[in-house]
């Protein structure tokens, strides 16, 4: 007998943040599989995991930045793999690096980056993933401390191990984006690569000479004073995961605790910037 799924549309404005908290969220809750759209997102569960009120406490939908509606329908069950796979093209950044999926076929390139995203943010698809990809290739990063702040899929770390970063570390609150950093961390034999669990109370007491941090306005604002200590004299943090009107915000913030803007990149109105004490 096949399985009874449930498909949520989620209709989502703005559509970022809110889609990757979103994503975060409905996975603690047993959603399976998500497909982003034009639109919004695309969420399944299985009908016998569904609750009535189960998506009532969700901290994205109290967010009055956010505009999020949604509607429901029971579907037969499918092979999400194989509409992953459709769905899911790689990309190449700066003629040098390709992110790419296990059944991508490899090519001649510089750094060549396979990636399982499952639940996990950064694929380099996002303009906030490929435009800090894009920093990485642009800076040196030889025999650097690097963190991967909200890692994600462990992408960021993965390309600067392949960079020539010496001690890397990658942390992450959320489980799926920190076992998932483990997964591709071995699947691109960059296993010396630390991963955690956990915030920026992780923190405490370490130094780096690169910081990457592709999170989200408000949680950037908050941990930069926190960036700012673990970096060390001569250091570069790299920022992204907010929009072009947020940069004079990020930037005095980072002037604020003694990091001075360098430079940003924009693209369709995502900005990544890069700051140096």
């Amino acid at each position: 007998m096949s399985l009874v799924y449930l498909e949520y549309d989620f209709k989502i404005t703005p559509l970022q943040p809110a889609t990757d908290i979103l994503i975060a969220e409905l996975g603690e809750l047993g959603f399976e599989s998500f497909v982003e759209n034009e639109t919004g997102l695309l969420a399944y569960i299985l009908k016998s995991e569904w609750k009535e009120d189960m998506l009532e406490d969700l901290f994205v939908f109290q967010n009055p930045n956010f505009e999020i509606s949604w509607t429901k329908k029971e579907i037969e069950q499918q092979n999400w793999n194989a509409e992953w796979e459709k769905n899911f093209h790689p990309i190449i950044v700066g003629e040098k690096c390709m992110v790419r999926a296990p059944f991508h076929k490899a090519v001649d390139i510089d750094y060549d980056i396979v990636i399982e995203p499952k639940m996990s943010f950064g694929t380099g698809h996002h303009e906030t993933t490929h435009m800090m990809l894009q920093h990485i290739l642009d800076n040196d990063f030889e025999g650097k401390s690097v963190l991967d702040m909200g890692c994600g899929t462990g992408v960021l770390a993965i390309l600067a191990k392949k960079r020539g970063a010496g001690d890397v570390e990658a942390i992450d609150i959320d489980e799926w984006c920190f076992l998932n950093t483990q997964e591709n961390v071995d699947r691109n034999h960059c296993s010396d690569i630390k991963a955690y669990q956990g915030d920026s109370s992780l923190l405490e007491g370490k130094k780096y000479d690169i910081i990457l941090a592709n999170i989200n306005r408000n949680i950037l604002l908050e941990d930069i004073p926190i960036y700012a200590n673990c970096l060390k004299k001569g250091g570069a943090l790299f920022l992204s995961g907010f929009y072009l009107g947020d940069l004079d915000a990020i930037s005095s913030k980072c002037a604020a605790y003694g990091l001075e803007f360098e430079k940003n990149l924009e693209k369709n109105n995502w900005v990544s910037a890069k700051y140096v004490n």
